[in-house]
């Protein structure tokens, strides 16, 4: 199956002489700092590639100047790499025309932005059309799909006020309900929550994980929270100084930090609905008869249950917890290897990076 999104080698130097100094980069395999000497300019995406199929929500993780954002505009070409190429659907998007590009633009991707840039003139209703006026849409027929994308977000009725009468948390909803009435099929959401009160971005969160399982919309969302990236992101890639140092699942971030650089960023995240059952159980084949009764007393729970699901098994029946795949019992989960999982050892797989 043909990925939603690829980058391939994508480089993006910023100064003046940045074909100069991607040269060097390709045929001195110089640093990043050597190349901010030399030539004055900045590699702020170093070599990145990565794959995005259909549906998936994909975060980006990196802090502040870490090339995620300035990754996720390739992705519409607002931004033009110096080496690479971005393909959506299997097209090189660097070959498009103007006339296609804003196409693409218009029907195929939504961008959701970090300060929501609704227009202040126009109310809610007019803001979420406005994708949809552009294409020419008659007005009736906007209307009727931004009322609908409203009613997702949760802000029915709201769209006759102004944006300034809303809150930040409701403006954000806007953004995000403009971004979906034009129905793309791509969404790349740009540290959409980061200006929001806890609380309120822990709704927002909730409510966007509902909303992609409706739409199933392949999204890209900028982040520098991982606890953001885990609880949304299928897969994570992190960033630094312009490169991906890992790209996987939560779970595998978590568990299997491909560096220092990760495991700082990974210690004292909660490891309870990221780490699945599987990856703290013993082997069936090491397995003994625990205390407190026999085996077949045990309860059972899927590989896929997280720590979360464990701890209340074990709540109820003070008992290890077989782990059932396809049927079959394939582990059991001890306290003792529970509470190792909490604390990011777990038995199963690999251990963390040291």
């Amino acid at each position: 199956m043909v990925p939603k999104i690829e980058c391939r080698g994508l480089w993006k130097v910023f100064g003046t002489r940045s074909a100069e100094a991607m040269m060097a980069i390709k045929s001195e395999t110089v640093g990043r700092e050597e190349i901010r000497e030399r030539f004055g300019c900045i590699p702020a995406v170093a070599d990145v590639s990565f794959d995005v199929v259909h549906g998936e929500i994909f975060c980006v993780m990196g802090l502040s100047g870490s090339g995620k954002s300035t990754v996720v505009r390739h992705i519409n070409r607002l931004i033009e790499p110096t080496s690479g190429q971005v393909f959506i659907d299997g097209r090189d998007i660097s070959e498009l025309k103007p006339k296609e590009l804003r196409q693409l633009r218009a029907a195929k991707i939504g961008m959701v932005f970090q300060d929501r840039g609704l227009l202040p003139h126009r109310n809610v209703r007019d803001n979420v059309s406005f994708p949809l006026e552009l294409r020419g849409v008659e007005q009736e027929s906007r209307n009727g799909v931004a009322e609908e994308a409203l009613q997702m977000v949760h802000l029915t009725g709201w769209g006759d006020l102004m944006p300034d009468e809303l809150s930040g948390g409701m403006q954000q909803r806007v953004g995000i309900a403009r971004a979906i009435a034009a129905n793309p099929d791509i969404l790349l959401m740009d540290e959409p929550f980061s200006a929001l009160d806890p609380l309120i971005r822990r709704e927002l969160q909730a409510q966007f994980l509902e909303l992609s399982k409706v739409l199933n919309k392949t999204t890209i969302f900028i982040t520098h929270d991982l606890d953001e990236a885990i609880r949304l992101g299928a897969r994570i890639a992190i960033m630094k100084d312009g490169s991906i140092v890992q790209v996987g699942t939560p779970e595998e971030i978590l568990t299997r930090p491909a560096d220092r650089y990760v495991e700082d960023f990974v210690r004292g995240i909660s490891r309870l609905e990221a780490v699945k059952a599987r990856s703290v159980m013993e082997p069936v084949e090491a397995c003994t008869s625990a205390s407190g009764g026999t085996a077949e007393d045990h309860p059972e729970a899927p590989a896929e249950a997280d720590l979360a699901q464990l701890i209340d098994i074990m709540i109820k029946g003070r008992s290890p917890v077989w782990v059932v795949d396809a049927g079959k019992r394939v582990g059991l989960v001890t306290i003792e290897a529970l509470l190792r999982g909490i604390r990011g050892t777990p038995t199963g797989g690999s251990e963390p990076h040291v």
